[in-house]
């Protein structure tokens, strides 16, 4: 057994119980109002990484299902970030912002033959752009909003003044929109000091050197920022012309 890999038993099983506990009483003890969600978002990826774990080898048996695999992911992200910015009916152009980033990063990268053009290396990498693309096109969406609903007054000031509706919307919510990228500005800048990443964790415990795990983690980080900030990008416009509302 290869000594860099998780044990899977009941201890780990006990630790994952324990985690969940300790993050709910944490956010009822700070009354954030989340230690309901805290559980059933863990219950949730719990279940759904292990139908993934079960089903993974028979979606990449061929682009055909791992193509099928990655458009279900956009389906879902887009239906996740439409739900967090207003409801699936009036939110569902989220799926623009999501596939604009993801795309555009993907194709780069594995365009340019950094990543093997192969099943079991594009579909992660498809995963985490398009994660990527999803926080960023909710959290812009759901900030861009807020400032319309929160500053109207400025909004219709504007207007007054001989502003366009998109031109009015974009001088009240532009400056906000580039929030959405504050966590993965902060990931990019601390990476190594303060944090090791998924991806750079992943190499070396397949057996990949430190050189390799930081050249995957920085293209994987890289990548995440063109990703989201298209994203956010996309979704101000959309919000600017009343393509996304409340």
């Amino acid at each position: 057994m290869n000594q860099a890999t998780i044990v899977i038993g009941p201890v780990l099983a006990v630790v994952l119980a324990v985690l969940v506990l300790v993050a709910a009483v944490a956010a009822a003890a700070g009354r954030l109002g989340v230690s309901r969600a805290v559980v059933t978002a863990s219950v949730r990826a719990v279940v759904q990484l292990a139908v993934v774990s079960m089903v993974i080898a028979a979606v990449l048996r061929s682009w055909w299902s791992t193509a099928g695999f990655i458009l279900l992911m956009v389906l879902v992200a887009a239906a996740t970030s439409a739900r967090r910015i207003s409801t699936l009916r009036r939110g569902w152009p989220a799926v623009v912002p999501i596939v604009a980033g993801a795309g555009t990063a993907g194709v780069i990268v594995v365009a340019s033959g950094t990543v093997p053009w192969t099943e079991i290396a594009v579909l992660p990498i498809a995963g985490i752009l398009v994660g990527g693309a999803m926080t960023a096109t909710s959290l812009s969406g759901r900030r861009a909003l807020d400032e319309l609903r929160d500053r109207r007054g400025e909004f219709e000031a504007a207007l007054a003044l001989g502003f366009l509706p998109r031109e009015a919307a974009l001088e009240v919510c532009r400056p906000t929109a580039g929030q959405a990228l504050m966590p993965a500005l902060d990931q990019t800048r601390t990476v190594g000091l303060v944090t090791l990443p998924g991806a750079f964790v992943g190499v070396l415990l397949g057996g990949g050197s430190a050189v390799q795990a930081g050249a995957t983690q920085l293209l994987v980080l890289i990548g995440l920022l063109a990703a989201e900030a298209i994203a956010a990008a996309v979704m101000l416009e959309l919000v600017a012309n009343g393509a996304v509302s409340r």
